[in-house]
Parts: C-alpha cells; structure tokens; sequence
C-alpha cells in the first residue's frame, strides 16, 4: 500500500509538472511523454489519452521482461499520469519559458524519481532503461538522457530551436533530479556484528534478495563469540535493512561504507 501511495503521488506530481509549467510553453518532456504531449499540442487529441496509448506497447514488452509486480506498478503510474494530463488544468503558471522548463523539470524529475524508489517506473522509455540498467551499471538519469535526443531534435524542427532548446534544458534538470532522488546506483557495503546471525541472515535474504557473507568473530575484549554479516546493498534499501536490524537484534553493531563499485555478480535494480 505504501508504494501505491507513492506511486500515485509521484504521477500526480508529474502530471502537474506538465500541465502547469511546460505544455502552456510547449516545452517538452522526454521520452514518449515527450512525444505525447507534441501531438497533444499538434492534434485535438488530450495528450493524456496519447500517452496511454503510446505506452501500451512497451508495457506489453514489460510484462513478459520485467516481471508482474515492477510491471503492475508502473502500469499504475502511466494511468494515473494520463489520467492527470486529462485532467488537470493546463494553466500558464509562469510566464517567463526558461523558469517554467526549470520548475517543470524538477517537479517531473521528483515524480518520476519517487516512483523509481517505489519499485515502478513512469513508462515509456524508462522500461528501455530498466532493462539496460540490470546489465550496465550507469545513473538512470544519464541513460535516459542519451535516449532522449530525438525528442530534442523533433521539437527544434516543429516548435522552434529556443524551445528544443529550452526542452534539452528541462530534460537535463529532471534526470539530475531523478538521479538525486533514485540512488539505486548508489552502493553501500554494510558489515553487521551481532549475535543473532542465524535469525538475522535468512530476513535479509528474503527481503533484499542479496548474497550475504557470514564470518565468525569474537570480541577483542569480552571474548565473546559473534557473527559478522557482510553484504552489499543500494541505498534505497538501507531504511528497510535498518529497520530490520532493530526489530530483530537492536544491539547489533552495524558499520557502513559507501561502495566504489561491484565486480562480480551483482544484481542491479
């Protein structure tokens, strides 16, 4: 229930990014809502019911590739997201273009980067990324950007090159935002002493579908026997690890480094 909660707010948000701050300038997002909201500007169609549509295919690819609940839930995000675009006023918040392409690309870069953290995704092109992202270990931010080009180019030739250019701005700030809000990227290496590694070892197997390392230690100075839990995770798993290590050993001493990186076998996502 939570993550749905954020999901729908994340699309909310996103939506209100659209509405209120870069279609009144045409200025578009990236990806295929980029392209929806062009035609939605070109055409009598809303740009929210052409969004859907363009996303149907790739949610099909998703399904069979990505797994029911990732899929599930950003089938979520995409209906709630047009169903804002339909919905919400499209009101001239500010007049001055690059303000709102800056505003604009922060409100969707917080959409869409809380419903990364949620386990979903906003459609579109961030299906493409997400199945990179589980062989190349890139920022998501970055790697939707470099698909993002076209939509840039497109916009120069219909609407003008100060508005793609003012799109390649707003693209840039929501994937910096994404990238700040979404740290999967992220990785930390946590070394956990305790006494119940045993108990502790097989939660944090099932909930974070991660190897962990068990290493036998004894205090320098009680001599008492512990174990040490070696592991690494992303950064938006470390509250859920958190809370775990206090529901289950609250006195367990816990050490955590940020991780350079992973060579080796090291799920992505």
């Amino acid at each position: 229930m939570r993550n749905i909660v954020i999901i729908v707010l994340g699309s909310l948000i996103m939506a209100a990014g659209f509405n209120l701050f870069m279609i009144p300038h045409h200025i578009l997002s990236s990806g295929l809502s980029g392209i929806a909201m062009m035609l939605g500007i070109l055409t009598p169609l809303n740009t929210g019911i052409l969004n859907l549509l363009l996303n149907l295919p790739l949610l099909i690819i998703g399904w069979f590739k990505l797994g029911k609940r990732f899929i599930t839930y950003t089938i979520l995000s995409v209906v709630v997201t047009s169903a804002g675009l339909l919905f919400l006023p499209i009101l001239k918040i500010s007049s001055d273009p690059l303000l709102s392409c800056v505003f604009g690309g922060v409100l969707v870069g917080v959409g869409a980067g809380v419903t990364f953290r949620a386990s979903g995704s906003t459609g579109g092109l961030d299906i493409i990324a997400m199945l990179l992202m589980r062989r190349r270990s890139f920022p998501l931010g970055a790697l939707l950007g470099a698909m993002n080009a076209v939509v840039v180019l497109i916009s120069g030739f219909i609407f003008g090159w100060d508005l793609a250019m003012l799109t390649l701005v707003g693209i840039y700030t929501s994937s910096r935002v994404i990238d700040t809000v979404h740290t999967s990227q992220i990785k930390l290496t946590l070394m956990i002493i305790t006494k119940k590694g045993n108990e502790l070892k097989d939660v944090l197997l099932a909930k974070l579908e991660r190897g962990i390392t068990v290493i036998e230690g004894k205090g320098a100075y009680s001599g008492s026997r512990q174990e040490i839990l070696m592991t690494v995770i992303t950064r938006y798993q470390l509250a859920d690890v958190r809370n775990t290590i206090n529901e289950i050993d609250p006195h367990a001493f816990v050490n955590i480094t940020q991780t350079t990186d992973v060579i080796g076998l090291f799920r992505k996502s």
